[in-house]
């Protein structure tokens, strides 16, 4: 099993930066219910702590405050460009020292918290906004995932 002790610090970092930021990738992905989208992060959290003992790896990252400084970008785009690379960056390094199935386990974290965050609230009648869609695409392709 894999665990923070398993990483440095800085790459620990880098690990527990990617589901916030799909998250915000997703909140900035259309205008209207910032809010509840960005609660929807802290309980794909929660659930994902109800999961307990599946992956020690994740029990350690669920276990953790998910944090993101959205004050450091100046803009929408720059936020999303440095997500998606520290989503890029996190499955690279989790593929050089998971298992094949905490990386799995990782990717589907993600996804889930990405479309908790869609799903918050309805906007121009779709439960999930197109952009929302567009931007959970380029999330699971920054994971190395199939499109969904």
């Amino acid at each position: 099993m894999t665990g923070k002790a398993d990483f440095t610090p800085q790459e620990w970092e880098v690990v527990l930066e990617g589901p916030p930021s799909a998250g915000m990738i997703v909140v900035t992905a259309q205008r209207g219910g910032t809010i509840r989208e960005t609660f929807a992060i802290a309980k794909a959290y929660v659930e994902a702590r109800q999961q307990h003992g599946e992956s020690e790896l994740l029990d350690e990252i669920v276990a953790a405050k998910p944090e993101l400084d959205h004050t450091r970008y100046h803009s929408v785009a720059e936020l999303k460009q440095h997500g998606l690379q520290h989503l890029r960056d996190a499955v690279e390094l989790l593929e050089r020292k998971a298992t094949p199935a905490e990386v799995e386990g990782y990717r589907r974290f993600v996804l889930t918290l990405a479309d908790k965050v869609a799903s918050a609230h309805r906007e121009g009648g779709a439960s999930v906004a197109d952009a929302e869609r567009a931007a959970i695409a380029e999330i699971s392709t920054s994971l190395g995932s199939p499109d969904r």
